[in-house]
């Protein structure tokens, strides 16, 4: 086994890029899914507290390798497999230990420190903002494709009007039939001429 300090920032930086992943996913979710604004100083609670759950994790593995150094203690026959630990596995496990206990100890750190707090919601934000932009991106370059620079267009063009015909156009029809039947007023421009006018 490497450095115990190399060993810790490594484990550090692996809950880092978890809660950071979390956090972009929940906000993706609320701002996307639930149409909701991005506030950091609302996001700030789930971030500490998703901080504060990786840190649960480090300190339950950090029992549960405790519990297995322990169970390892005096034996001193072959091993019946990964976790079968013997005596001979002793320093590794305490070593592996306070590993996890300094990792939980950093992540509970960051959880208690407003600015690094901050600095998740906002690396998660970017992360988030990335994915979005990507696949606008994406959907552009797809949706604006011409067909004379478009390789695949002859190939593709069957399945596209398919879709037009089963998604679209039906999720157009719902929407017109939602707007005539809930009493909302169309456009001027879009709304049949009544017989007075």
């Amino acid at each position: 086994m490497g450095k115990t300090s190399d060993a810790v920032a490594e484990g550090v930086s692996i809950a880092s890029a978890a809660a950071r992943l979390t956090v972009r996913n929940h906000i993706l979710v609320e701002t996307i899914a639930h149409d909701e604004s991005f506030d950091p100083a609302q996001l700030a609670p789930f971030a500490r507290q998703t901080l504060i759950e990786l840190a649960v994790e480090q300190e339950e593995a950090a029992a549960l390798t405790r519990k297995q150094r322990k169970r390892a203690w005096g034996k001193f026959t072959d091993s019946d497999g990964t976790h079968d630990y013997r005596d001979r596995d002793m320093r590794n496990l305490r070593k592996r230990e306070k590993q996890y206990e300094r990792v939980a100890k950093e992540l509970r750190v960051r959880a208690a420190d407003p600015e690094a707090v901050a600095e998740l919601v906002e690396q998660a934000r970017d992360a988030a903002w990335g994915d979005v932009e990507a696949n606008l991106q994406r959907r552009l370059r797809v949706e604006g494709m011409r067909p004379d620079v478009d390789p695949d267009y002859e190939m593709m063009r069957g399945a596209r009007m398919q879709a037009l015909r089963l998604v679209d156009l039906p999720r157009l029809s719902a929407h017109r039939r939602k707007l005539t039947e809930g009493g909302v007023r169309q456009p001027a421009e879009l709304a049949p001429e009544s017989a007075a006018e």
